[in-house]
């Protein structure tokens, strides 16, 4: 696995900004920049900002003569409140932060303070090799980034630009390069996956992606996806996930709420009914598949009735992995004008949210007693190897000679502190290389 390199880099945010992270690691560091910190922020949520706002001055203290950099969606819709930071030296937008000349001005001394243009210009996404992922077993490559919509909460489109697709050829080589190197579990990740390849020549799909992956890398044991919009996945890309064992049985959906006015007003472009066909239309086909969701709680003008309508769908398409965000104003965007939740209540929602996740992955551990799955092993701690399984449900494996990167067959033998505890049932599937 990749070690590491160049200057530090704080990342915030989403499996494409790690991706990213990695491509301003080799670029910084071919540049010769040194005695730098990069962050890569996040702007998907107030929240998001202050956080990365709290990393920089932490960094400043800890590292008070490093030169010390901004970028990412934060950069690119906060330029100017990160450049008023008295720690800050530099702010890059999210264009500017893949290209290697920005890193040669840099270390150069002949950068702009703020280099931020406009995200909406940029129509291309030239394709990034990267060897590895510091410190990982998984590796998350990019192949599409930006977003064509325009849902009423979001300010991602105005950090990402407009939909672009990186080109099959150079993913392909990505995911070679990557298995070349000893990666065992590929996840694909964009803003929209499932919008990818729109706007290239041959206008491919999704699932036409995932299939020459699966075709033209038979060694990779799997692949997962990211974040897909469950009106988007077309029937080549369906008949992938119900029968490609390859292709991992998790799904992490764009859910964002359970109320069809709710989902209206925040102009998704699914309904409730559409979230529940999705869900039994897959598990009829592969009833082992495991689905997570995006949810949003305290939208604007959300009553408590509408609010048990999220709660209802978990339970009704059986959610798993929950990733709950109490709402955030962001401004410029239209839901920010609507009648406002209070602040106590979209928390307090939140935490009604999570509470029935937690329920939800004790649920998944009941139905997973006694199973027998395959781990991927991500870390060891003393004599304790820790991974995920194929359904992304958290494994630790006790005095198992096991290292990261192997690929285990482990029989479920119990439950602690949150996880599953499991044996190994044979040698390893797959050493790491």
């Amino acid at each position: 696995m990749s070690e590491r390199s160049g200057p530090e880099v704080i990342t915030f945010g989403c499996r494409l900004n790690a991706f990213e992270s990695e491509v301003i690691r080799r670029h910084a560091a071919a540049a010769g920049l040194a005695d730098a910190i990069i962050v890569n922020s996040c702007a998907v949520t107030a929240e998001a900002m202050r956080q990365a706002r709290q990393a920089i001055r932490k960094a400043r203290r800890a590292h008070p003569g490093a030169t010390l950099i901004v970028t990412g969606c934060g950069a690119q819709v906060g330029a100017g409140m990160f450049a008023d930071m008295p720690e800050v030296d530099h702010v890059i937008g999210n264009a500017e932060k893949l290209r290697p000349e920005s890193y040669r001005a840099l270390a150069a001394g002949t950068a702009q303070r703020v280099a931020v243009n406009d995200i909406f210009s940029v129509r291309e996404t030239a394709g990034h090799l990267i060897e590895g992922f510091e410190g990982r077993v998984r590796a998350f490559i990019e192949v599409q980034t930006g977003c064509d919509h325009r849902c009423t909460f979001c300010i991602i489109p105005y950090g990402r630009g407009p939909s672009r697709s990186v080109p099959m050829a150079t993913v392909l080589a990505q995911v070679r390069r990557l298995v070349a190197n000893g990666y065992r579990e590929v996840v694909l990740s964009g803003v929209d996956i499932t919008a990818y390849g729109a706007d290239l020549d041959e206008r491919p799909g999704l699932g036409d992606l995932v299939a020459r992956i699966l075709d033209a890398v038979p060694e990779l044991p799997r692949l997962r996806l990211s974040s897909l919009d469950p009106v988007e996945v077309d029937d080549a890309l369906f008949e992938l996930i119900v029968g490609e064992t390859r292709l991992m049985p998790h799904l992490h959906l764009s859910v964002q709420a359970g109320d069809d006015l709710i989902l209206k007003r925040m102009k998704r472009r699914h309904t409730r009914d559409d979230i529940i066909r999705f869900c039994d239309a897959v598990r009829a086909r592969r009833p082992e598949v495991v689905f997570g969701a995006d949810l949003i709680a305290g939208f604007p003008t959300e009553s408590e009735a509408m609010f048990a309508q999220s709660l209802d769908l978990v339970r009704r398409c059986d959610l798993t992995w929950l990733h709950v965000f109490p709402y955030s104003e962001r401004d410029g965007t239209p839901a920010a004008r609507m009648p406002q939740v209070p602040v106590a209540v979209r928390k307090a929602r939140a935490r009604r949210l999570r509470e029935l996740g937690e329920a939800q992955v004790a649920r998944l551990h009941e139905r997973l007693a006694g199973a027998t799955l395959e781990v991927l092993v991500e870390r060891r701690d003393g004599e304790t190897a820790l991974g995920h399984s194929e359904h992304f449900a958290s494994v630790r494996l006790d005095n198992a000679a096991l290292a990261p990167g192997d690929l285990v067959a482990a029989r479920v033998t119990g439950v602690r502190d949150g996880l599953l505890v499991a044996a190994p049932a044979t040698d390893p599937l797959r050493e790491a290389v």
